[in-house]
Formats: structure tokens, sequence, C-alpha cells
């Protein structure tokens, strides 16, 4: 049923992972130039990646368990692209290409928070379904 919690924060998910990247900035090179996703294609394809994995995981909704495992494909895709871009803040050569770090640096992480409110909506709904077939 699309009409459960899960699908709500697996939509706004994907809003962020396919919609927000193109607004917000990743971060200021020393020259002052801002640099978006669509700028590089490992990002904006892991970015892509996440938002389709939500609409492909909301429409699963038949299958539970299959739901809550692309949820946490999705969690781990996003800790991917966290790490990359911890990677590229903090990288320990001389002279790093990141002088100031954007807002959406961040966007990962609110997907990530959202992907976990999904999943524990998708286990309370499979908790359920089985308190209700050991009554029968």
């Amino acid at each position: 049923m699309l009409q459960r919690i899960q699908t709500i924060y697996l939509l706004l998910a994907a809003v962020i992972s396919a919609g927000l990247i193109f607004v917000f900035h990743l971060w200021i090179t020393n020259e002052g130039v801002n640099v978006y996703v669509k700028d590089d294609v490992l990002y904006l394809g892991l970015f892509l990646g996440s938002a389709v994995l939500s609409v492909v995981t909301i429409f699963m909704y038949k299958n539970r368990k299959s739901q809550f495992v692309m949820g946490r494909l999705n969690i781990i895709l996003n800790f991917i692209l966290l790490g990359f871009f911890v990677y590229q803040s903090l990288n320990v050569s001389g002279e790093t290409a990141v002088s100031e770090k954007g807002i959406g640096m961040l966007l990962p992480i609110v997907s990530i928070v959202l992907l976990a409110l999904a999943n524990k909506a998708i286990k309370k709904d499979e908790e359920l379904v089985k308190s209700v077939d050991r009554l029968r």
C-alpha cells in the first residue's frame, strides 16, 4: 500500500537525492568557484542511483523484506557517497581543492536519516503482519 509513512520518507529521500543536488553546491574551490554535483560524474551517478533506488523501494510494498533490504542498500550507498565527500574535503595532500564546504555535502546525511526512518516503519509493519498471522 502506497499510503504508508515509509512511502513519504522514501519519497523525501528521493527528492533530496535527485532534486536538491542541483540547488546546493558541494564546496567552493580555492579560486572561488562553486562546485555542484553535475560537475562530477561519480557524485552525480551516486546521487541519482540513490534516488532511483528510493523510488524502486517505494513500489516494492508487497514484499516488505526486500523493501527493507533495498533500504539498507540505499543507506550503504549514501554512506559511500558521504565517505567520498569526507575524503575530498579532508584530503591530506599538501594543496586541497576544497577551501569552503557547502551544504550539499550534508545531503547524504539527511537522506540516511530518512531512509533509516523508512526502514524502521517497514520493520514495524512486518512485525504487525507477523503478530496478526499468529492470531489466525
